[in-house]
């Protein structure tokens, strides 16, 4: 009830605006979810999202966010939807799997979550609030989760492990692991269904055949490469160096590197992150419907608004303390 009356209250002090693109925002040591508007930065409403919020997905029709409650000293064993409707909360009870991090949400809205502490990739009805199947991918960390566009597969990265796992999601049954690179961490599909994994120890980001997981190519992406995505046209590869406070870009094509763009804000004061101390972008998502990218800058608590056409950046907005996870909510959804 407490966590309801305070997303309720924090979303009132600021107009609802519906329909226009959102921004969503995990403030890792603050324990909340913003919501900023895409164009301006301006916040619209703050989500209380349990304990050091790592990952958020939103559904298809922008009605629910879902964020992984990672703990801070203490491990936490739970998922945390958001209605970005009304603003409401709920919590999925993970049982005995501690430390989720990775996620990823299935057409039907079905979630798929990594969970550190027991080693597992988990399937979770979201509308019901319930584990529904559970793949062992061994010790290692398993931390970041990739999904075929059909959805059949799933991919583990293991930092520990430095490895690449294949996950059957229809028997939630291991098929694969291979190795990625020392650190492997970030994950995402290229529109070509290969996997690429950024490698932080091994300052790399290597590309995986989606079938066999061997290397099909290694790039170099130096100062902690922690988190890939794509652009919408599937041209171009986005790569955060937490360490290096850049963003790498590639061309997915040839593989070979187009810019590297300097992300930290000159006027913000630092602060320690679980990572250490220093700008550390880690999160980053593409804007499918205009000319932008945004990472969040945990240890400066800033987003970095990088122009994807130009590849410079264009400004820097507030969060809460330690932003770390991003997601878009689509023209049209619900949120303020």
């Amino acid at each position: 009830m407490r966590r309801l009356l305070l997303c309720m209250a924090l979303s009132s002090v600021v107009a609802a605006v519906h329909g226009a693109p959102r921004l969503l925002v995990g403030n890792k040591s603050a324990d909340t979810v913003w919501s900023l508007d895409a164009g301006s930065g301006e916040r619209r409403a703050a989500y209380a999202a349990g304990p050091a919020p790592h990952e958020i997905a939103v559904t298809r029709d922008g009605r629910t966010a879902v964020v992984t409650t990672y703990g801070h000293q203490d491990a936490a064993y739970s998922l945390t939807a958001i209605d970005l409707g009304d603003g409401s909360t709920r919590t999925i009870d993970l049982g005995t799997h501690g430390r989720p991090h990775g996620l990823q949400l299935l057409a039907d809205g079905t979630a798929l979550v990594t969970t550190e502490s027991s080693g597992r990739l988990l399937r979770v009805d979201v509308a019901r609030g319930a584990v529904t199947g559970v793949a062992d991918v061994g010790e290692g960390i398993g931390h970041m989760v990739a999904v075929s566009r059909n959805g059949a597969v799933a991919y583990v990265s293991k930092i520990r492990a430095g490895t690449l796992v294949r996950v059957d999601v229809a028997t939630m049954r291991a098929t694969a692991e291979r190795p990625a690179g020392a650190g492997a961490e970030g994950i995402a599909l290229a529109p070509d269904g290969t996997v690429w994994v950024t490698n932080r120890a091994d300052d790399t980001v290597t590309v995986h055949d989606p079938e066999s997981l061997e290397i099909r190519a290694t790039l170099p992406s130096a100062g902690f490469p922690i988190r890939v995505v794509f652009t919408p046209d599937g041209r171009h590869a986005l790569v955060t160096n937490a360490k290096a406070a850049t963003l790498s870009v590639f061309d997915v094509a040839t593989r070979q590197p187009v810019e590297t763009v300097a992300l930290a804000p000159t006027d913000a004061a630092l602060h320690d992150t679980l990572l250490g101390s220093g700008p550390l972008p880690i999160g980053v998502v593409v804007d499918p419907a205009r000319p932008r990218a945004y990472v969040a800058i945990s240890g400066a608590d800033r987003i970095a608004v990088v122009d994807t056409d130009r590849w410079r950046v264009v400004d820097h907005w507030t969060t809460g303390r330690e932003p770390d996870a991003l997601a878009l909510v689509p023209d049209g959804g619900s949120a303020p």
